[in-house]
């Protein structure tokens, strides 16, 4: 179900959002990990309300094989 329509987002939501992954971004990065461009952009994909939370979460379980 990638990218399917989700309903629409305020654009106080998009902002909450990006602060939210930025924040993540922040603390992974204070641990010495590193966020790839496909990561990134399944955040861009979720901050702007194309995939919801369980998409990005499969997403990135799917990039490092964790299903």
């Amino acid at each position: 179900m990638a990218n399917s329509p989700k309903p629409s987002i305020t654009p106080a939501e998009i902002a909450l959002r990006r602060t939210v992954l930025e924040q993540a971004e922040h603390s992974g990065e204070m641990e010495g990990l590193h966020i790839n461009e496909a990561a990134r952009a399944d955040g861009e994909d979720y901050a702007n309300g194309r995939i919801d939370i369980d998409e990005l979460v499969g997403r990135g379980r799917a990039r490092y094989g964790l299903n």
